[in-house]
């Protein structure tokens, strides 16, 4: 027997699970708090195993699975992805600089034409 989904595609069983994962890393951020007269070491454990368990429910949910998933079949795109050399990395970096800079002149003539022409209509200025 299926269980009712949401619009989502999310049962209400793995809203809990999900839930469930989420107190259990906050539950081990709290028992750094509450065992403040233990030793350090012994707080610091109660934290790994609060963000662990809370890690391994959500890897076991229908949405960590998914996750895992993407990140998958991201490291197959990736492998996809063209790299450009050292060489067309340094021409594409020169060609941007020379953009930057012919672009900066450009906008420097405009102010200073565009101050001008302020100066020469309101008779304001230098």
């Amino acid at each position: 027997m299926k269980q009712d989904a949401n619009a989502e595609g999310t049962r209400p069983a793995d809203t809990v699970r999900l839930a469930a994962a989420g107190l259990l890393v906050v539950a081990g951020i709290a028992g750094y708090y509450l065992l403040s007269g233990q030793a350090v070491w012994l707080r610091w454990v109660a934290v790994a195993a609060g963000l662990a368990t809370g890690a391994l429910v959500f890897a076991l949910s229908p949405r960590g699975r998914d996750t895992w998933q993407f990140v998958l079949d991201s490291r197959i795109e990736l492998r996809k992805v063209y790299w450009p050399n050292r060489q067309e990395t340094g021409m594409t970096t020169l060609v941007v600089f020379v953009f930057v800079i012919v672009m900066a002149v450009f906008f420097w003539l405009l102010d200073l034409g565009l101050a001008w022409a302020t100066r020469a209509l309101t008779g304001q200025g230098g």
